[in-house]
């Protein structure tokens, strides 16, 4: 069965950086296009970042107006591995973040900056 599991969540202050990881079971990793979604209480999911499946040479990333310069999202097809590193955080970045194929998600880890 598919898995997806989310950590490197935590509490950190503004302008402290964070690096989330995902790793992927169940699917074949590498031939998925991968996003970064996120829900803060109360609000709907939004969308952070995506990278799509293509080779390294061809690869492609995309974010959220609200993270641009800020996050980058990364993959480790070797370790079936998504990451996003998350730099010069905002309160408005607490949520709860998920990694997703766009089918398939997992429990999430937590992000707060306080």
């Amino acid at each position: 069965h598919v898995q997806l599991v989310e950590s490197g969540g935590g509490l950190v202050q503004p302008g402290e950086s964070l690096r989330l990881s995902c790793v992927a079971s169940g699917i074949t990793f590498s031939r998925h296009d991968m996003s970064w979604v996120r829900q803060a209480p109360g609000k709907e999911v939004g969308w952070v970042a995506g990278i799509t499946s293509l080779p390294s040479l061809f690869r492609a990333a995309s974010y959220a107006d609200s993270v641009k310069g800020r996050f980058t999202i990364s993959r480790d097809n070797a370790k079936n591995t998504l990451y996003l590193q998350m730099n010069s955080l905002k309160t408005e970045d607490t949520a709860k973040y998920y990694c997703t194929p766009g089918v398939y998600w997992g429990q999430g880890t937590q992000v707060t900056v306080s």
